[in-house]
C-alpha cells in the first residue's frame, strides 16, 4: 500500500477522508436539527465502509436505486434499505424475494403492473413488503401524476396481499420545495381521508439537502452526492469546490502545442457528464484552465487564458463535474488525509446496473 498520493499510479480517484466526515457530518446535524431523517443513497460512493459510516453517524438507513446495489451492500452488512426504482421481470423478483428474507427492505412502485409482480412475488414466498408510492412532483423521472393518482395506487397496494402500503417518495426538481410541499400535502390529505395515511414521506436530492426542511410533510431525505460533492453541487451553492472530497490525480503526459496541454484522464476516467458547465472538471492548481475535451483516455486542456501553464510530467487534482459518474468508472478509490493514503476502498457496487 502507497504511504504518499505521490507513490500512486495515475490517474487515481481521491477521496480526502477529513472533507467527506464534514460534509456527512454537516448535513446530518442539519436533519437532526429540523427532525428530519436522513437515509442517504449510496448511488454517489458505492462504498460499504462510507455507507456504514453515514449509519455511525446517524442516517436510518440506506437508499439504493438498483437491486444489484441492495445486494452488495446487503453483503456487507446494511440492513435497512429502501430501493428506489421500479422492479420488474421473474428474474428480479427472485433476487427481491432473497434480498427481503434478509434485511429490513421497502420498495417504490409507480403503477398497478409493478404493484402486482411485486405482490405475486411476496405472496408465493409468505413474505410482506412495504411499498412506497412514488411521486412526480415536478422531476419529470418516474411517479404517479397528481395526488389522485397517489390515493389509486395506494388502494390498489393496500389490497394485494404481500405487501403494505408504507407512504410517499418523490424526487423532486431542485428548487421547488414549496410545490414539492403542496403536491404530497394534498396527497396525504387525500389518503387519510381514504384510510390510508402513510407512515413515510421521502424526498431526496443534494440540491435542495439544506432546503429539505421547507417540505414540512416529509419525514426523510434522501441525498446522494453530499458525501463528496461536485462541481456541480458547487456551482448550486451546496458546499463549495474547497468541500469537494473527492479529486482525480492526472499527470500531463503532452504539451502538443503552447496553448494546449494534455492529461490521462479522459472520458473513462472524468465521464462525459458536463451538467450545462464550462469544460469537463475544474483544475485545482490551474483554475483559469479549461479542461475542453475528453477523448476516452486524454483530456485535452485549452491553456490559452492562463500564463501559467504546466509542464510534462506534472500532476495535477481535477474536481469532476459529477462525483456519482466517476465513482462508477473505477475499481478503488483512495481515501487520503492530508498527502497521506490511508487506505484504499474497493466500489463494491461499480456497475451494478440490474
Amino acid at each position: 500500500m502507497p504511504w504518499t498520493i505521490d507513490d500512486l499510479d495515475t490517474p487515481a480517484v481521491l477521496v480526502d477522508l477529513d472533507k467527506a466526515e464534514d460534509n456527512l457530518a454537516r448535513a446530518q446535524a442539519h436533519a437532526d436539527a429540523h427532525g428530519l431523517k436522513l437515509r442517504p443513497h449510496i448511488k454517489t460512493h458505492k462504498v460499504s465502509y462510507l455507507a456504514r459510516r453515514q449509519i455511525e453517524l446517524g442516517a436510518v438507513g440506506i437508499t439504493c436505486q438498483k437491486l444489484g446495489e441492495a445486494e452488495v451492500m446487503a453483503d456487507n452488512g446494511l440492513d435497512d434499505i429502501l430501493l428506489t426504482f421500479n422492479l420488474l421481470g421473474a428474474a428480479k423478483m427472485r433476487r427481491l424475494v432473497e434480498l427481503a428474507r434478509r434485511i429490513r427492505l421497502a420498495v417504490t412502485a409507480d403503477n398497478a403492473v409493478v404493484a402486482g409482480e411485486l405482490a405475486e412475488a411476496m405472496q408465493a414466498a409468505g413474505l410482506v413488503l412495504p411499498v412506497l408510492v412514488e411521486c412526480d412532483t415536478g422531476g419529470e423521472r418516474c411517479g404517479v401524476q397528481t395526488p389522485e393518482e397517489a390515493v389509486e395506487l395506494a388502494k390498489v397496494i393496500d389490497g394485494l396481499q404481500g405487501l403494505r402500503f408504507e407512504g410517499l417518495m418523490t424526487y423532486p426538481a431542485k428548487g421547488r420545495t414549496a410545490e414539492t410541499n403542496t403536491w404530497l400535502e394534498a396527497a396525504i390529505a387525500a389518503l387519510a381521508r381514504a384510510g390510508l395515511e402513510p407512515a413515510v414521506v421521502s424526498t431526496g436530492g443534494t440540491p435542495d439537502l439544506y432546503r429539505a426542511q421547507e417540505v414540512r410533510c416529509a419525514t426523510e431525505h434522501r441525498p446522494g452526492t453530499y458525501v463528496y460533492g461536485d462541481r456541480y453541487q458547487a456551482g448550486l451553492g451546496v458546499g463549495t469546490l474547497e468541500d469537494c472530497a473527492l479529486r482525480i490525480l492526472a499527470t500531463v503526459v503532452s504539451r502538443p502545442t503552447d496553448g494546449r496541454a494534455i492529461l490521462d484522464a479522459g472520458s473513462k476516467t472524468l465521464s462525459s457528464d458536463t451538467l450545462g458547465l464550462d469544460g469537463f472538471g475544474h483544475i485545482v492548481e490551474y483554475p483559469q484552465l479549461v479542461l475542453a475535451k475528453l477523448s476516452e483516455e486524454h483530456g485535452h486542456v485549452d491553456c490559452s487564458a492562463s500564463n501559467a501553464r504546466p509542464r510534462i510530467g506534472e500532476r495535477v487534482t481535477i474536481v469532476p463535474n459529477h462525483a456519482c459518474a466517476v465513482s462508477n468508472l473505477h475499481d478503488v478509490v483512495y481515501g487520503v488525509r492530508g498527502d497521506r493514503v490511508e487506505r484504499a476502498f474497493r466500489v463494491e457496487a461499480r456497475g451494478r446496473v440490474q
